[in-house]
């Protein structure tokens, strides 16, 4: 099973907010996931991102590879090198 990082769209219309989750590659979008790891709204005047830091780099070090949104994400909030 391919896991991968990535994000899951909430919020309404025009209105993104979207949830940090670890899912099988498989899943669609806002489908399925295994476990929530933070959260991240670009609609606020100083975007908000926030994960917890030990359990992404448990999932990483488990074979979970994050999207290169939140790849970027991690690296800008100092998560990741």
């Amino acid at each position: 099973m391919a896991v991968k990082i990535r994000l899951r769209r909430m919020g309404a219309k025009k209105a993104p907010f979207y949830r940090v989750v670890v899912a099988d590659s498989r899943s669609p979008r806002d489908g399925r996931f295994i476990e929530e790891l933070g959260y991240y709204d670009p609609t606020k005047a100083e975007t908000v991102f926030s994960v917890d830091a030990d359990k992404v780099k448990q999932w990483i070090a488990n074979g979970a590879q994050p999207t290169e949104t939140v790849k970027v994400l991690l690296k800008k909030n100092g998560v990741i090198e």
